[in-house]
């Protein structure tokens, strides 16, 4: 029988995988299929998740890829989903057992509600932490709030999977902020579902996070945000308001690159923020074309450069 929902666990060199594997499989009252991504880890969890899968039911799926990032892992999960709703899940995280249930109960409830997320709870450290205002989920228009402050995590979201393939799935150059980025995709023309309650553990603090081994985030953001101002169908409001955040970040990251002595650099994230304040806040043209492409190649080549990956 098709599952109502498949869930996607992307995971790399993490143990914490089997507890957050274990969260799915007590999932009740929901028929749904878990798909497991090793994105090929050297630490010996795909022997592991083999035995699990051995195991566990049928619905359980794992496959090994090479190492290309979280992103390529999430997209070859989406690939594989049966499902009609298409739910994610980070190694490091943790679902209450009626989370599933109850956001297939939710999107069944609104039709033509594309992405929804729940409440969450945040430890770091093994510490419960309560998250600051501009963190706190909620629901509705959230496009330009989510332009400082990414507001949809990855664990709490669940989305119709016929429109995730549509919109392209996970942006695979980008090592870091690439959730950022496909929300911001989909938020530009869909209002977020909402379900306040903390259904998800989001677990922060151990080493292995991609906050702390990616250096230079905000170069994906920047990357993100010049991306939408390629799209047509950006209201005036947006267009602006990606601009404001365009020429914020980009001043960051200038101010980063001259620490770091890259002067070959600079001249790029300068421009940026200098379309931002001027053509670009009215439409599209030749020069952020050029930019986009040229922000594309500075954050792929940014192993060789210096910048860290």
């Amino acid at each position: 029988m098709t599952p109502s929902v498949s869930v996607i666990i992307p995971t790399y060199n993490r143990i914490m995988v089997f507890a957050a594997i274990a969260s799915v499989l007590a999932q009740h009252a929901v028929k749904f299929e878990l798909i497991v991504v090793d994105d090929g880890s050297t630490d010996g969890t795909w022997p592991q998740l083999r035995c699990i899968a051995a195991k566990a039911p049928a619905t359980m799926r794992v496959v090994r890829t090479e190492n290309r990032g979280v992103a390529a892992a999430r997209n070859v999960g989406v690939a594989m989903a049966s499902a009609p709703l298409t739910a994610l899940l980070d190694s490091d995280d943790l679902w209450v057992p009626d989370k599933l249930s109850r956001q297939v109960e939710f999107m069944h409830l609104h039709p033509r509600c594309e992405i929804s997320q729940t409440d969450e709870i945040w430890v770091r450290d093994g510490r419960r932490v309560n998250p600051g205002v501009r963190h706190r989920k909620r629901g509705g228009d959230i496009f330009i709030d989510s332009l400082r402050t990414c507001l949809v995590s990855p664990s709490a979201v669940i989305l119709r999977t016929a429109y995730l393939r549509k919109v392209g799935g996970f942006d695979e150059d980008m090592a870091a902020a690439e959730d950022y980025d496909l929300w911001l995709r989909i938020l530009a023309n869909h209002e977020a579902g909402y379900i306040d309650e903390p259904l998800v553990t989001r677990r922060a603090g151990h080493p292995d996070q991609l906050s702390a081994t990616v250096t230079a985030i905000d170069r994906f953001r920047i990357l993100a945000l010049l991306k939408l101002l390629t799209r047509p169908d950006l209201t005036a409001a947006r267009r602006e308001a990606v601009c404001d955040i365009l020429a914020e970040k980009s001043a960051i990251y200038a101010k980063g690159l001259v620490r770091r002595g890259r002067k070959d650099a600079t001249g790029l994230i300068s421009g940026l923020r200098s379309g931002a304040l001027g053509p670009w806040r009215t439409g599209s043209d030749e020069g952020l074309a050029f930019a986009t492409a040229a922000m594309r190649s500075h954050v792929k080549c940014g192993a060789i450069t210096g910048l860290g990956q």
